[in-house]
């Protein structure tokens, strides 16, 4: 089983080279920890960041250097800053080759709900809309069950919707799934996970075929 820096690892697998990449708050943000160093890769930030690194380390904070969730980000060489205006004409001129997602929900259609719990008070959806109406290639980074042990894994999303049918791919603590016609095919199982555990823990439809490797990271 995963922690949450083991499902960044394992979707910084996904970054290719030459790649310009979003990377929403929560699990997303560690990504940038993990992508390989023989690569070049551009995160992009819709608050107006081209160009972040990983997270400094205690005591490197530098307070004016912020991503979407106010996390304080480095950047690398050649960073640029500007205004909403034209990070979000990046994103909905379709210039981001792949958006990372975290979700409270996913349906077996392909629908994300990760912006509110109705009846909590949130600030806002942010950029999510404008990211899940706009990537080509989003791939959702979460925990498989909620903290009661529910699937996070649906049939069809209960809470408010960010975008429909758009996530192509899934990385929980338990597996990497693929978003396929038919439902959520099972692509690999995260280490000591057995595939009895992932079907138990998903509620929306999951093909498996016979051999399902064990993830490497």
């Amino acid at each position: 089983m995963l922690d949450k820096n083991g499902i960044a690892k394992r979707i910084a697998r996904e970054v290719k080279d030459g790649y310009y990449v979003n990377l929403g708050i929560g699990i997303p943000t560690l990504v940038a920890n993990f992508v390989q160093e023989n690569i070049s890769v551009e995160f992009q930030s819709e608050n107006g960041v081209l160009g972040m690194g990983p997270f400094p380390f205690e005591g490197d904070e530098d307070a004016d250097l912020i991503n979407a969730g106010k996390q304080t980000i480095t950047t690398m060489p050649g960073a640029s800053f500007f205004d909403s205006v034209t990070s979000f004409s990046m994103i909905r001129g379709q210039h981001v080759d792949l958006t990372i997602l975290g979700a409270m929900e996913v349906s077996e259609s392909g629908d994300i709900a990760n912006w509110k719990i109705p009846g909590k008070m949130v600030k806002g959806m942010g950029g999510a809309m404008d990211l899940v109406a706009s990537a080509e290639n989003i791939i959702v980074a979460m925990m498989h069950t909620n903290r009661a042990g529910a699937s996070k894994l649906l049939k069809k999303c209960s809470l408010p919707l960010t975008g429909v049918g758009c996530v192509k791919k899934i990385v929980t603590n338990l597996a990497v799934i693929e978003v396929v016609e038919n439902g959520f095919k099972l692509l690999e199982r995260a280490p000591g996970v057995s595939i009895d555990e992932i079907i138990r823990a998903t509620e929306g439809n999951l093909l498996v075929d016979k051999d399902v490797p064990e993830m490497t990271l």
